[in-house]
């Protein structure tokens, strides 16, 4: 049978860092650690393959599984000489979740296990502190309570809040032996109130459950939601981690904490993390305390009193410096680090590569090539290439007024205006109406996900630096300002009070994620410089990619802005929204209410001179590379009123009746335009149209290079072709008026006409289209619109149940159907190419952008890929990153 269960610690382990897929990243990793000597608690890692035998068994864990599991424990047992149960001196452990890829705080931990009435006792006298052992058994209460057995952990914090009022304390630290005592027996009262039996005394019982309830959060709705927003399939499972419990919150000598070993905001090389004396690891990560910070360095710069660690632990803190060391070394990437202090002994409970920003994942991956830790090529592979789009848009202008009413952490970088509100179904209402929010939190939890998500940026009043709102939001590359404790949020009045300042829900707010400040109103905003770091990275990407790049672009601000992000020509000029202009609509539609082609004729006479205007600017811009337009492809009717108000403005335009206007709009009324008199059928039946615009082409492309002297590239894309004799007579007239402009101005140039591959048909009849297009683009947008036969206008109100139930792994239109789509363009390239070997081969649908996509046009293939100006750096770094590991 296949092995299930794994030890580690003792001087052994079963397995190691390369079976994370089995073991999950933290299973991997702690065996890792003890595998290279590093202090790791003992402990037994359940493989992520039971995750699926769990569900399947309909919540419940194979007896096999227990077995070893038992067996393991024994061994635990063994390395640390306690006994899980025993009454003077209980072995407890603590029940983890474990992902082959991190998602912090989207599943559940439950600690302290193994403690009752009579094992709080003995723990009480063999560690000679009631007061420790009381303070464990009331949070394993709370956390059983919460995770397990489902109840609201406000119950909890109430009683705990309740029970430091009557004691006239702040901190959870003051309260006595005595009075936690007092608030164990409220908890278990709470959980007889609200669960309807006693707690369990059982230590087995409460193992079973608490490794049912790990499990179990793996189909959590917040980590649904989180694997959605992450690409992480459902199928990978979480691994379960059960091990020796060691205590930080054991008095003054102990401590728990988080540590980065380089700045996870910005990528410097210095020890960043934050630590509690007398706590245990939740404290840290919840926000229910204020951290210290770990270096005196840091907590100068911060102007904070609490002693940092290297000043109150000094040689504890030396021991950790050298195993950060080790670690970055070993693993050759920036570590996320949880570690605990008992009784003045360290203990290390987890490492994994660190999240970061894109800002820290730049520096970090130029810095240690720089370094001789990793390799250009590895430097290149490290970057997230979605996670640039951070780097991409505008920051607070530095020289704009700002209003600011407090400062908190800056937790993570960025900048964001919105309008406030104060809990996540709040901010996913407003953000699918088009509002632009923030979320504001005393703190966030991982049932805020979807929330933090919709969100501009997030704000809480309590937290550090390595909170949940803080890793999350870094994670998303969403602003965020933590612990800024001045705020006081009334939920019941649905406002937020900074001194003598009140904002209420819908006020406008703006958040420094970098310098921690909160300001009212909205702040101007400044392009962002992408030199240094991002430029020497892009110099990298580029040795190793083989796709070009182009953009989606028709104007030529668009143009510059493609251009100086790397852009190598424009893979989809869209000339209809050229027609929208005010100057021109008015032509348009006397063109398009026409009687006839003499009457389009004298109308497209007017538009030619805007056309050659416009194609002229966008050869200007760039020139020397390839410029793709497509010939007008949406129905006529997108250009005309829909109303009697409409009719009549268009009537006094034109010089038409009303009567006259209102009879050929519903004249050209279609009940399913995506699938009507569009594209190329068009330039069949009004070939005026397409004569037109060729001409405005060519005679562009012909006075920018007498001008310029610069290489002007035009190609002419006709969309929407399903047959080959479709392309033929729209080439045929394409041609002919290229010959016309070349004959009346006495000069030529190299062209290429070729067409938008966007119907199943097309791409299964790519032999004969391509005996006449020079080139395919794909239209993966309509493409696959057409093969699915959905619309993507509209499939926003079921595509997010089809991607949580499986049925496609992502939406279609945001990363490329594979298996349907994506076979379809596997059809077309091997057929085009096969009939014309010299054939160019591109994609321009909003595919053209996302990192996995490219991955599958570089398995494909394809020349070049088409994106948004603000995803070409994306694509560039995508495309070597597909290069390289195709390469192996």
């Amino acid at each position: 049978m296949t092995k299930s269960v794994f030890r580690f610690g003792g001087g052994s382990a079963d397995g190691d860092a390369s079976q994370r897929d089995l073991l999950g990243g933290k299973g991997a990793n702690l065996a890792e650690m003890a595998g290279i000597g590093l202090p790791v608690p003992p402990g037994l890692t359940i493989a992520t393959s039971v995750c699926a035998a769990f569900y399947d068994a309909g919540g419940k864990l194979p007896d096999d599984v227990k077995a070893d599991t038992l067996a393991a424990l024994a061994h635990v047992e063994q390395v640390t000489g306690k006994t899980f149960g025993d009454a003077a001196d209980p072995l407890l452990v603590s029940v983890r979740s474990g992902a082959r890829v991190s998602m912090p705080g989207m599943m559940d931990t439950v600690l302290n296990l193994g403690l009752n009435d009579v094992t709080v006792e003995g723990l009480a006298r063999a560690s000679g502190n009631p007061r420790f052992a009381w303070d464990s058994y009331r949070r394993f209460i709370q956390m059983y309570g919460d995770v397990v057995l489902e109840l609201d952990h406000y119950l909890f914090e109430d009683a705990l809040e309740i029970a430091k009022e009557d004691r006239g304390v702040t901190l959870d630290t003051e309260l006595t032996a005595e009075d936690l005592q007092g608030l164990v027996a409220r908890y278990k009262a709470i959980v007889a109130e609200n669960w309807g039996d006693a707690f369990p005394q059982d230590p087995h019982e409460q193992l079973w459950g608490a490794i049912g309830a790990v499990f179990g959060s793996w189909r959590s709705d917040r980590a649904r939601t989180y694997r959605r927003l992450n690409d992480i399939p459902e199928s990978w499972g979480t691994a379960v981690t059960v091990q020796a419990m060691v205590f930080g919150n054991r008095g003054d000598t102990s401590a728990t904490g988080v540590a980065f070993t380089r700045d996870p905001a910005n990528g410097e090389r210095v020890t960043y993390g934050e630590y509690l004396i007398n706590a245990q690891g939740e404290d840290v990560v919840a926000g229910i305390r204020t951290p210290q910070y770990l270096t005196k360095a840091a907590r100068e710069r911060a102007g904070a009193r609490a002693a940092s660690m290297e000043e109150a632990m000094p040689v504890v803190f030396a021991e950790l410096a050298k195993v950060f060391a080790l670690l970055e070394t070993h693993y050759r990437d920036m570590q996320d680090i949880e570690f605990t202090v008992e009784d003045g002994r360290l203990w290390m409970l987890q490492t994994r590569s660190g999240k970061r920003t894109a800002k820290a994942a730049l520096k970090i991956a130029v810095d240690m090539a720089s370094e001789g830790l990793i390799t250009e090529a590895e430097a290149v592979l490290r970057v997230e290439a979605g996670a640039l789009d951070q780097l991409l848009h505008p920051t607070l202008d530095p020289h704009a007024p700002r209003d600011v009413i407090t400062r908190g952490l800056p937790a993570s970088p960025g900048a964001a205006s919105g309008a406030v509100v104060f809990d996540s179904d709040t901010a996913e209402a407003r953000a699918k109406m088009g509002d632009a929010v923030i979320l504001v939190r005393t703190e966030t939890s991982p049932e805020d996900i979807h929330g933090m998500h919709a969100a501009r940026g997030i704000l809480t009043a309590r937290g550090g630096m390595t909170s949940h709102a803080a890793v999350v939001a870094r994670g998303m590359g969403r602003p965020c300002v933590s612990g800024a404790g001045s705020i006081s949020i009334d939920l019941t009045a649905r406002t937020m009070r900074v001194g003598n300042r009140m904002i209420g829900e819908g006020d406008r707010i703006t958040l420094d994620g970098t310098t921690g400040e909160v300001m009212v109103g909205e702040v101007a905003t400044v392009e962002p410089e992408l030199a240094g770091d991002f430029g020497l990275l892009m110099e990298w990407a580029d040795k190793h990619r083989r796709l070009k790049v182009r953009t989606n672009a028709e104007t030529p601000a668009d143009c510059r802005t493609a251009r100086g992000f790397g852009a190598e020509g424009i893979g989809l000029c869209r000339t209809e929204h050229m027609f929208f202009e005010p100057s021109r609509i008015t032509s348009v539609r006397r063109m398009i209410l026409a009687e006839d082609g003499a009457g389009r004729a004298s109308a497209l006479a007017e538009l030619l001179p805007e056309q050659r205007a416009d194609f002229a600017r966008i050869f200007r811009e760039m020139a020397g590379l390839p410029v793709t337009i497509r010939l007008l492809d949406p129905p006529l009717h997108e250009f005309l009123p829909h109303d009697e108000a409409g009719f009549a403005d268009v009537a006094e335009a034109t010089g038409l009746s009303v009567g006259t206007v209102r009879r050929r709009i519903a004249e050209l009324h279609e009940f399913n335009p995506m699938l009507g008199h569009r594209g190329c059928r068009l330039g069949i039946t009004y070939p005026e149209i397409y004569a037109m615009q060729a001409r405005a082409i060519f005679e562009a492309a012909v006075a920018v290079a007498k001008d310029t002297g610069e290489a002007v590239v035009p190609e002419v894309m006709v969309p929407l072709v399903a047959t080959a004799r479709e392309l033929e007579i729209t080439k045929a007239a394409i041609d002919a008026e290229a010959r016309a402009v070349f004959a009346e101005t006495g000069r030529t140039l190299d062209y290429m006409v070729g067409t938008m591959i966007e119907l199943p048909r097309a791409a299964l009849r790519a032999a004969e289209i391509a005996e006449f297009a020079e080139f395919f683009s794909f239209g993966t947008n309509d493409l696959t619109q057409t093969a699915l036969g959905i619309s993507r206008d509209d499939a926003s109100r079921f595509l997010g149940v089809y991607v949580e139930q499986g049925i496609y792994p992502r939406d279609p239109f945001v990363g490329i159907d594979e298996e349907g789509v994506g076979e379809l363009v596997q059809i077309a390239t091997d057929r085009g190419r096969a009939a014309r070997p010299g054939l160019k081969l591109g994609i321009c649908g909003e595919h053209g952008g996302d990192p996995a996509s490219i991955a599958f046009c570089e398995r494909l293939g394809l020349d070049y890929v088409s994106c948004s100006p603000y995803r070409v750096p994306i694509a560039r770094l995508a495309a070597a990153q597909a290069a390289l590991r195709a390469k192996g």
